[in-house]
């Protein structure tokens, strides 16, 4: 059973130039008391199959966390450019947004991203030489995949296992 259980993640500009930083907003409920902080990372996936070529866009520490339903607004950082294949710009790549509770991650929320250019005609025939990061645009699909992972939520005392003995 999960403490924590995310309701919604609205991205509050989608789409945007490529170029724009991705702000979205999360609201989440928490059923019990949290001693810690929750954990919050943005993560680019240019290229499904290599994960040193994924970017961790950003992250934030989100605490104390009240029982109940809480929001936050979270601002990441666009992708650097440079450390993507000029192959693997344009088309679908995919946004992670993963939220970890004393280092055990609990949920990983991915979007697929669509990049193309503002000019129509540039997607049927880019134009020659480096990409034009000024001219891209990209857009995230709706509908997150969700998977949720098991983790342990409190970790006990020693002091409750020592023997009064």
């Amino acid at each position: 059973m999960s403490i924590v259980n995310i309701r919604s993640v609205e991205f509050v500009n989608n789409p945007a130039k490529f170029t724009d930083p991705y702000i979205f907003r999360v609201t989440f409920e928490c059923i019990a008391p949290l001693k810690d902080d929750l954990e919050w990372r943005l993560i680019y996936v240019s290229q499904p199959d290599d994960q040193s070529r994924d970017q961790e866009l950003d992250d934030c520490m989100v605490g104390p966390v009240p029982v109940g339903v809480n929001s936050f607004e979270f601002e990441g950082s666009p992708p650097e450019p440079k450390r993507i294949r000029d192959e693997d710009v344009l088309g679908v790549a995919a946004i992670i947004l993963t939220a970890s509770y004393r280092g055990q991650e609990f949920v990983r929320v991915g979007y697929y991203q669509n990049t193309e250019y503002d000019i129509p005609q540039w997607n049927e025939s880019p134009p020659d030489g480096p990409i034009q990061f000024d001219r891209l645009v990209r857009s995230l699909a709706e509908k997150p995949r969700v998977t949720r992972f098991s983790i342990k939520w409190c970790v006990p005392s020693v002091l409750a296992y020592q023997n009064p003995y």
